[in-house]
C-alpha cells in the first residue's frame, strides 16, 4: 500500500493526515521514501481515528485472514456459507474452505423471495423490506454456524456477501435505448455486520457495472487467482440456475482468459418441477428419465438471439423461465407432451447450450479439462448428456483441485473481498466485459 502523504487526496479523504499531516511532514525527512508507511504506522496510535478504520487496516494487513464467502443463487435452496483462510493476495492467493454448510431456507422464506424475483411487477414496499429481511435472515445463518463450528465472531476478519439476486437487466435484454446495464442484489451489508458484529463486504457487482461490464459473470477474477495452472487449459464449469464457464489458459496469460454465461442450468429444470410435481427438484433425475426428447420442443427452446451473440455475455431466468417454456410449446405444438417428457427435453436443452457455448469458443473436437461445480452436476443425465456432446473433453470437478465444487462461488466471494482489502485489481487490459477492478462495499458494525 502506498502511502503518499504530500497528496493533497490523501488528506481530503482521510481524516488522519489533516490531523497529522505537519506532525509527519516535520518527521519524514529523518527517513526514506520506503519508510513512509512505517511512519504511519508508527504514529497511527497517537492520531484519532475511527476505531473500525482501525481495525479493518489491522486485519487487512495479516498474514492470514478468516474470510467467510456467502453465495445465494436463483436457486434459491438455501444459503452456501464457506470459511476459509487466506493467505496472500493476487496470483499468490493461497484459499483453503476449513468450513462449509448450506443454510436451509424454510419455505415460508423462500416463498416470500419469490415475490419480489424475477419479475418487472413488483410491490416495492416488499422489496424495500425484503432487502432488510434477507440481511438479517443471513446474520442468523451465519451467526448459527458459527456456533456449530466453535468459533466467535471475534475470530472472523471478514464477510463476503453477495447478496441475493431478485433481477438481472443487461442491455441485451432490456434493450432501452437510454438505459445502461443493470442488476440488482438485497440483502444490506450493513445489517449483516452490525448483527453478526464482522466487517461485511457486499454488493459487488455494481463496481462491475459501473465500469462497463454487465455486472456478471464475476467468476473470471477468482478462477484466474485460485484455479490457472502454466500449461494446461481448464475450463471452469459452473452449473447453477444459470450454467457459465470461464476459460482460463495454460499460458497463464491475461489476454486469453474470459467468462461467460451460456444459458439454463438447473432453472427451467427447477422451476418447472416445482409448478407441475410439488418437488423443489429433480433429485437425481429421476423424473428426467422417466420420460424421452422431444425434438420438435428442444429446436423451438435453441430458436433464441440470446445463443447467436458473441461472448462473453449474460442473462437470467428474466428470460429463460416457464412463460419462455410455455412459448416454445406453443410455437412447436407439443402442449400435450407428457410432463415427463417435458423435464426431459429440458434437461437436454441446458446440456445442448452448455456444449454449443464450448464448441463454439474451442471448436467442435474440443479437447479440454472441464471442472465442474454447482448444482447441476450432481444431475447424472445432464452430465452423461455432456460427456457424450463432447467427447474428447474430461470432465472433473473442483474437488480434484481441493475445492469443494458446492463451495465454490462462496469461496469466489471470499477471493473477491480479500482482493479489495489486500490486493490490486487484475489488468485485463481494455477488453469488453472484464474491467479491471476490486469490488464490494465496505460496512462496519459499529
Amino acid at each position: 500500500m502506498d502511502f503518499n502523504v504530500r497528496s493533497s487526496k490523501y488528506r481530503k479523504i482521510c481524516p488522519v493526515f489533516n490531523k497529522g499531516y505537519l506532525l509527519l511532514l516535520q518527521l519524514l525527512p529523518l527517513y526514506p521514501v520506503l519508510a513512509y508507511k512505517q511512519t504511519f504506522d508508527r504514529f497511527k496510535k497517537n492520531i484519532d481515528m475511527n476505531s473500525q478504520i482501525l481495525k479493518l487496516y489491522n486485519k487487512a494487513q495479516k498474514n492470514e485472514r478468516l474470510i467467510i464467502g456467502l453465495m445465494s443463487g436463483t436457486s434459491m435452496d438455501g444459503l452456501d456459507i464457506a470459511l476459509c483462510k487466506v493467505k496472500g493476495a493476487g496470483a499468490e492467493t493461497d484459499i483453503k474452505v476449513i468450513k462449509f454448510k448450506t443454510g436451509d431456507y424454510t419455505d415460508d422464506f423462500r416463498t416470500k423471495i419469490k415475490a419480489v424475483f424475477s419479475t418487472r411487477e413488483v410491490d416495492l414496499q416488499l422489496v424495500c423490506l425484503m432487502n432488510e429481511h434477507i440481511a438479517n435472515v443471513h446474520a442468523e445463518l451465519i451467526n448459527n454456524a458459527l456456533r456449530e463450528w466453535g468459533y466467535k465472531s471475534k475470530d472472523i476478519d471478514f464477510i463476503a456477501s453477495h447478496g441475493q439476486t431478485i433481477f438481472h437487466a443487461p442491455k441485451s435484454l432490456h434493450k432501452i435505448e437510454d438505459y445502461p446495464n443493470g442488476t440488482l442484489q438485497i440483502g444490506d451489508g450493513d445489517h449483516i455486520a452490525v448483527k453478526t458484529g464482522i466487517i461485511t463486504l457486499s454488493d459487488f457487482r455494481q463496481k462491475h457495472l459501473a465500469a462497463g461490464g454487465e455486472g456478471a459473470p464475476l467468476a473470471v477474477y477468482g478462477d484466474y487467482l485460485i484455479f490457472s495452472k502454466k500449461g494446461e487449459d481448464r475450463i471452469m464449469l459452473n452449473i447453477g440456475g444459470i450454467a457459465n464457464f470461464t476459460y482460463l489458459p495454460g499460458t497463464l496469460s491475461v489476454s486469453e482468459i474470459f467468462s461467460t454465461d451460456v444459458g439454463p442450468g438447473n432453472t427451467l429444470m427447477d422451476q418447472y418441477i416445482q409448478q407441475h410435481f410439488n418437488l423443489f427438484y429433480d433429485k437425481n433425475a429421476e423424473i428426467a428419465l422417466s420420460g424421452k426428447l422431444n425434438e420438435k420442443l428442444l429446436n423451438a427452446l435453441l430458436n433464441c438471439d440470446f445463443f447467436e451473440g458473441g461472448f462473453p455475455k449474460t442473462t437470467g431466468p428474466e428470460l429463460f423461465n416457464l412463460e419462455y417454456l410455455v412459448k416454445a410449446q406453443q410455437k412447436s405444438s407439443t402442449e400435450e407432451i407428457s410432463k415427463e417428457d417435458v423435464m426431459a427435453t429440458l434437461c437436454h436443452f441446458s446440456a445442448e447450450t452448455i456444449s454449443n457455448a464450448i464448441k463454439k469458443c474451442f471448436g467442435n473436437d474440443a479437447a479440454a479439462q472441464v471442472f465442474m461445480s454447482g448444482g447441476g452436476m450432481h444431475n447424472p443425465l445432464l452430465v452423461s448428456l455432456l460427456k457424450a456432446k463432447l467427447p474428447h473433453s474430461t470432465f472433473l470437478t473442483t474437488d480434484d483441485l481441493n475445492i469443494n465444487p458446492d463451495a465454490k462461488e462462496a469461496v469466489l466471494f471470499a477471493v473477491l473481498a480479500n482482493e479489495t482489502l489486500c490486493g490490486n485489481p487484475i489488468n485485463f487490459g481494455e477488453r469488453q466485459g472484464v474491467p479491471s477492478i476490486c469490488m464490494g462495499k465496505i460496512s462496519l458494525p459499529e
